[in-house]
């Protein structure tokens, strides 16, 4: 356990980071680190399923805590909030602002409760919630989750996001909906998550009062988290292999393959006709891979998210998709040329 400060210093503002499975949340994050400037941000980040994808997508981790070169602080939360963030607090003369992305099916209110109603309440000021929608995708039967309307319904500010995707129509009608999921919260547009920084934070939008108006079946933060897991029914189904993909096995399993119950999925790959490393992240139907080089010996690491998965069969589906034998002969470089430019 870490040792508290003695005396609370001027309150370590928090944002929490919310949002469902694909809305672009570590994209944000990303976005925040790279534009804040002067101020000294640590990020925790959560992630849903075995492998901690979010925090490669980051930066390397090689540790559970890692400062960056422009003085920000990444750290991983590893199912224990309250550590994380005394870990954190520990560090408070090098830290400005303190931002927590949540996984994509969490419910934030255990979280907010971490701030509101604890001991972190003398070191912390929970500043905002921040909810990111996915504006092509959020509709109120497309999930049929629980979690995800309760981002929203606790959000002071919601991230409408992917809004080049979508028409102004249906913008209008998201906002409508969301007016009556939650009553007048700030609403952004944006593209990739780019929003000044001055919109979401410092912005004194969260209050200790907010606490007192949450539902009283709520105030046991492991019940509401296994509440809406069970009612929502979503799993994460991780994978990893010291072998390389075969780059037309994997394209297969994703066009004609790839069980329609997975929502979400994050990893980096390794493609036997690549000597990249690559950022993989499918939402939906719609994916994308980010080329970067390796820092440590290649291997696949994914996680998939879904409702009601068959981890067996998904998992045996990705092994078909590994390289068996691998013959520098058997290699053709305009495989991967011709599958990047499409």
């Amino acid at each position: 356990m870490f040792q508290q400060p003695k005396t609370p210093e001027a309150k370590l503002p928090v944002t929490i980071i919310t949002g469902f499975l694909g809305s672009g949340k570590t994209t944000l994050l990303n976005h925040i680190l790279a534009q804040a400037g002067d101020r000294r941000v640590a990020i925790l980040v959560n992630e849903f399923g075995d492998i901690n994808i979010d925090s490669q997508f980051l930066i390397a981790l090689d540790e559970n805590i890692i400062e960056l070169n422009n003085g920000c602080i990444c750290c991983t939360i590893n199912n224990n909030l309250a550590e994380a963030v005394w870990r954190i607090l520990a560090r408070r003369a090098q830290v400005d602002y303190l931002v927590i992305e949540t996984t994509g099916v969490a419910d934030p209110l255990p979280i907010m409760q971490t701030f509101l109603a604890s001991e972190l309440w003398s070191f912390t000021h929970l500043d905002a919630v921040l909810a990111v929608v996915d504006a092509e995708t959020f509709t109120p039967e497309h999930f049929e989750s629980t979690a995800a309307l309760r981002q929203v319904a606790y959000a002071d500010i919601v991230l409408l996001n992917k809004t080049d995707l979508v028409s102004d129509l249906q913008i209008h009608t998201l906002e409508t909906y969301i007016q009556t999921i939650r009553q007048n919260p700030r609403i952004l547009h944006t593209r990739f998550g780019n929003v000044p920084l001055s919109l979401i934070l410092d912005v004194a939008l969260q209050s200790s009062e907010a606490i007192e108006n949450m539902p009283s079946h709520a105030h046991d933060p492991s019940h509401a988290h296994s509440d809406h897991l069970e009612a929502d029914g979503f799993m994460a189904v991780s994978f990893e292999s010291d072998r390389p993909f075969k780059l037309k096995r994997f394209q297969e399993f994703l066009d004609y393959h790839l069980p329609a119950e997975v929502f979400r999925a994050k990893g980096v790959l390794w493609f036997v006709e690549s000597p990249n490393r690559h950022l993989f992240q499918l939402s939906g139907k719609r994916f994308s891979l980010q080329d970067d080089r390796w820092r440590s010996q290649p291997k696949n690491q994914a996680v998939w998210i879904g409702r009601n998965l068959n981890p067996l069969n998904l998992q045996q589906l990705l092994t078909d998709c590994l390289e068996t034998v691998r013959s520098p002969s058997e290699v053709d470089p305009k495989d991967w040329i011709n599958w990047k430019g499409q």
